[in-house]
C-alpha cells in the first residue's frame, strides 16, 4: 500500500510496524534510514522523563541561612503559568517570611535550541528557554471590548510594554514583539472579536527578577552562588500532568524544560546538549540506530531518528510506564484527544501515538490496536513532500485504519 500509494510516491516515506507481544517486526520501509522527527522527537523527551524524573516535577532547589532563603531555578515550566491554577512554589515563597534571593546563572545553554529558526520567534510555539521561566515565558494577549487586555497586566513597573504600531492600518490584528526587546507593538486597527494570541517574550535575569519582585513580598534579589550540596526540594506538579500536557497538544515550551528538569535533579549542568548526552549513553544504546538528538521538543532539523529506532523507544516506553492505561491516557487518542482528535475516529480509539510537523515533514508514531486484539507499534514518517499536509495525514490515516482492521 506504501509502495504504490500515488500521495506517497514523489516524497521519502519510512514505516515501521512492530508485533508488542510476539516481539517481530512485521514490516518495514526505509525503517533504517535517518528522518527529520519533528514533534516525534518529544517521545524521546518523555522517555526520559519517565526514566529520570520522580512523580512530581522539582519547582525549587533552595536552603534557609539566617535570615536568608536563596533558591536555585530547575526548569519548571508551570511556575505562575496560568495554566497551571495550583501554584504551591509560589504559596511556600510568598509565605516566607525571610528575604528570599534567586541564585542566577545556573542555564548553560543558549535561549533557543540547537537549529531553531529566527523566523518565529514571535510564535507560540517557540518560547525562550530558561533556568526560571515564569508564565510560560510569554504573553497571553485577548481583547475586552475594544481594548486589547494581557496577562501578565502591562503597568508602568512591567518589563513590558505595549505600543501602537500607526504603520500598520490593513490586514490582520496581530501582536508582534521587537526581535530583541520587550517592546510589543499592536496595529492601528479595531481589534478582532475573537482575538488571542500568545507571544514570547525576550527572557533575561532583570526581566524576571522585576516580575518575582511584584509576585512575591520578600524577594530581595539575585545573586551569584552555585548549587549547595545540602539544598532541599519544593515539588509543583504530577510528572504525568507535565507529560499528557506536552504530547497532547504537542508543546515546545515544555518539552525543552523538562530536560533542563532533568538535569537540574540528576546532578548534571543545565545544559541541553549535556543532559541529551547522558540519556543517549545511559538509556538509549539499544536503539537499532544512533539517534541524532539535539533538542527537547523537535523544533529542529537537525534532529534525525529512524523508524525502528523509534519503534524501539515506543517498546521501550511501554516497558516504563508498566501500565498501559495510565499510557495511553497521556498519548493523544485517535477520534478524541490531542493532535488525534479529529483522525481515526471510532467509538473506542485504536491509535495512541505523537504527531510530528514541520513544514514539508509529518510523521506519525505510536501504538495502534487492531481489531482481533493485536497490540502493535508504528512509525510512520514522511519527508520533504510538497502535497498539502492533509493529503499526507490522509493517506496515512487510510493506511493505520487498514492495518486495524484487517490484522
Amino acid at each position: 500500500m506504501i509502495r504504490k500509494s500515488p500521495v506517497l510516491q514523489q516524497h521519502y516515506t519510512g514505516f515501521a510496524l512492530y508485533d508488542l507481544k510476539d516481539k517481530k517486526m512485521i514490516a518495514e520501509q526505509n525503517g533504517d534510514k535517518y528522518f527529520t522527527p519533528a514533534s516525534n522527537t518529544k517521545l524521546f523527551t518523555f522517555y526520559a522523563g519517565l526514566k529520570l524524573l520522580k512523580d512530581s516535577i522539582a519547582g525549587l532547589q533552595y536552603i534557609e541561612r539566617g535570615d536568608s532563603l536563596i533558591f536555585w531555578g530547575t526548569g519548571d515550566p508551570t511556575f505562575l503559568n496560568s495554566d497551571y491554577k495550583k501554584q504551591p512554589v509560589l504559596e511556600k515563597l510568598i509565605a516566607s517570611n525571610k528575604k528570599i534571593y534567586w541564585a542566577t546563572d545556573r542555564y548553560t545553554s543558549p535561549f533557543y535550541g540547537t537549529g531553531w529558526t529566527y523566523d518565529d520567534y514571535n510564535e507560540y510555539y517557540q518560547p525562550e528557554i530558561s533556568e526560571l521561566p515564569v508564565y510560560g515565558n510569554s504573553i497571553l494577549f485577548t481583547h475586552n471590548g475594544n481594548q486589547v487586555v494581557s496577562y501578565p497586566e502591562f503597568n508602568r513597573n512591567s518589563p513590558f510594554q505595549l505600543f501602537t504600531d500607526t504603520k500598520k492600518e490593513a490586514g490582520r490584528f496581530r501582536i508582534y514583539r521587537d526581535l530583541l526587546t520587550n517592546d510589543f507593538y499592536q496595529p492601528s486597527i479595531p481589534v478582532a472579536a475573537n482575538f488571542n494570541q500568545l507571544v514570547p517574550f525576550k527572557v533575561s535575569v532583570p526581566t524576571i527578577s522585576t516580575i518575582l519582585t511584584s509576585s512575591i513580598p520578600n524577594y530581595s534579589g539575585t545573586i551569584n552562588r552555585t548549587l549547595a550540596k545540602d539544598h532541599k526540594t519544593w515539588y509543583s506538579v504530577a510528572s504525568d500532568t507535565l507529560y499528557r500536557n506536552m504530547l497532547l497538544p504537542s508543546d515546545n515550551f515544555i518539552a525543552e524544560q523538562i530536560l533542563l528538569n532533568i538535569g537540574a535533579t540528576n546532578g548534571l549542568e543545565m545544559n541541553t546538549p549535556i543532559v541529551i548526552d547522558y540519556i543517549i549513553k545511559n538509556f538509549l544504546q539499544d536503539l537499532p540506530d544512533k539517534p541524532i538528538w539535539v533538542d527537547g521538543s523537535g523544533l529542529s532539523r537537525q534532529d534525525l531518528f529512524t523508524p525502528r529506532s523509534i519503534v524501539r523507544l515506543c517498546e521501550k516506553i511501554y516497558e516504563a510506564t508498566d501500565d498501559e492505561k495510565r499510557l495511553f491516557n497521556m498519548l493523544p487518542n485517535g477520534g478524541k484527544t490531542g493532535t488525534l482528535r479529529n483522525l481515526y475516529k471510532s467509538e473506542e480509539p485504536f491509535v495512541f501515538a505523537k504527531t510530528g510537523s514541520l513544514s514539508n515533514n509529518h510523521n506519525q508514531s505510536g501504538y495502534l490496536i487492531t481489531k482481533k486484539g493485536k497490540k502493535l507499534i508504528y512509525s510512520f514518517m514522511n519527508n520533504n513532500f510538497v502535497k498539502p499536509t492533509a493529503d499526507v495525514r490522509n493517506e496515512m490515516e487510510r493506511i493505520i485504519t487498514y492495518i486495524h482492521q484487517n490484522y
